[in-house]
């Protein structure tokens, strides 16, 4: 089994072949001028970076350029990794589930395909790892045969707590079941699995608004956090999804998928710099271990070095 950061390098292959990567080649043995830096702004704008971080990476290598004379390429290197992991950790909060009272209730909402069933059983995975008691509730009532996948996922990690809806039940109602449960049991973190749902149907955005009140007539709402899924596949349109969701819950963090088979992992960059959202955690394979706190200092490096 992989661990740590040679496993984020491996399934970052290739978003840093596709085009981090390359900026490590082009650097190579140039001097340090006008010319390559636009030729940097072009690769990171291909990655998915976004143009408003894109500019802010592109003026801080040039101004700390000029004042260190830097004229070395792995001096170059580590100013692009620096400004990426500035811009991806300065939103963040880091996960705080120790002490305080239970339960800590996770809703975890994306749009369909992202990804969420699996992500909730690798997150049940993690938080039971970590000696926390876990429930998950199945409020996917839609999406044929999503509350058996769920089930599958929970028994894969042993004393977790699985809460299941009846097809086609109001997950309103299933959510505030799973709240109610969670609470007399003492769970350390709920986790609801809704279904996912396209984020421009506004009648189902209106449904994870009731889902996060039903639980809130439970739950204090400071315990209550919306955790986003994105498919790390989806590149730019991930901003647009993201926006509408904040708008509709709001938006705790993020949780980016299927890292390991995309080209695009530049967007986050881009979601951290113009929507000021942090990223969790991030998926990199398919197994229920394959799910890592996000360490944005890790990621840059892993983005460059192969």
């Amino acid at each position: 089994m992989l661990s740590g950061f040679k496993k984020l390098k491996e399934r970052l292959t290739r978003t840093r072949d596709a085009v981090f990567g390359k900026i490590g080649q082009l650097i190579t043995g140039r001097k340090i001028d006008e010319d390559l830096i636009d030729e940097i702004e072009e690769l990171l704008l291909k990655a998915d970076v976004g143009v408003s971080a894109t500019e802010k990476i592109i003026e801080s290598l040039r101004a700390k350029a000029r004042e260190n004379k830097t004229a070395d390429s792995e001096e170059v290197l580590g100013i692009l990794k620096s400004e990426i992991a500035r811009i991806l950790e300065k939103n963040r909060k880091g996960l705080n589930i120790d002490g305080g009272p239970k339960p800590q209730v996770w809703i975890i909402s994306g749009v369909n395909g992202a990804g969420k069933t699996t992500t909730v059983g690798k997150l049940a995975y993690f938080f039971k790892n970590m000696g926390k008691e876990v429930m998950v509730a199945a409020c996917d009532t839609f999406r044929a045969a999503a509350v058996e996948q769920l089930a599958i996922w929970a028994e894969r990690t042993p004393g977790v707590h699985f809460l299941r809806a009846q097809s086609g039940a109001d997950p309103a109602a299933t959510a505030y079941d799973a709240a109610t449960s969670a609470l007399s049991k003492q769970i350390d973190i709920l986790l609801i699995d809704t279904a996912g749902r396209l984020h421009t149907k506004t009648n189902l955005m209106k449904e994870l608004e009731k889902i996060r009140r039903v639980v809130e007539k439970v739950i204090p709402s400071e315990q209550i956090f919306s955790r986003l899924i994105i498919d790390g596949t989806t590149g730019q349109n991930a901003l647009s999804q993201v926006k509408v969701f904040i708008d509709a819950i709001g938006c705790d963090g993020l949780i980016v998928t299927k890292l390991d088979g995309t080209a695009k992992g530049g967007v986050m960059i881009a979601i951290a710099e113009e929507l000021s959202v942090p990223v969790d955690f991030i998926g990199l394979g398919e197994q229920k271990e394959d799910i890592e706190q996000f360490n944005a200092v890790a990621y840059a490096e892993a983005l460059f070095n192969g």
